[in-house]
């Protein structure tokens, strides 16, 4: 099952639907989007996903400017596959200093430091 959650101007969180299907793709995202559409959603600000093959493409065919990015969890488990597992521990703490950091100019200061590493 996927579920669908969107966040509106005034931050409240709105379940916008649940869908079944036995694989995920290109084909099934293109239909989710466009019931979506046709059941009154009007635009996509930011749409997160975990990099699926045709994501993208599914979601701009309906909302065009709608910016896509890579949930963060996702982003950390494909970061760790490069670290050798002795190290993950360490390695999970400098990338969390990262996308916590409370600016632009800090996280890109705990990235070079983390580059260093």
């Amino acid at each position: 099952m996927y579920n669908i959650l969107g966040i509106n101007k005034d931050s409240r969180k709105d379940v916008l639907g649940m869908y079944v299907s036995q694989s995920e793709g290109a084909n099934f995202w293109l239909g989710v989007i466009t019931d979506l559409k046709q059941r009154g959603v009007e635009d996509i600000l930011i749409a997160s996903s975990d990099n699926l093959k045709g994501f993208d493409e599914a979601i701009r065919t309906i909302y065009l400017h709608t910016e896509i990015q890579t949930c963060i969890v996702h982003q950390i488990r494909n970061s760790i596959k490069y670290v050798a597992s002795k190290d993950q521990k360490a390695f999970i703490a400098d990338l969390k200093l990262i996308y916590r950091a409370d600016n632009e100019d800090q996280a890109l200061t705990e990235l070079e430091m983390l580059k260093e590493k």
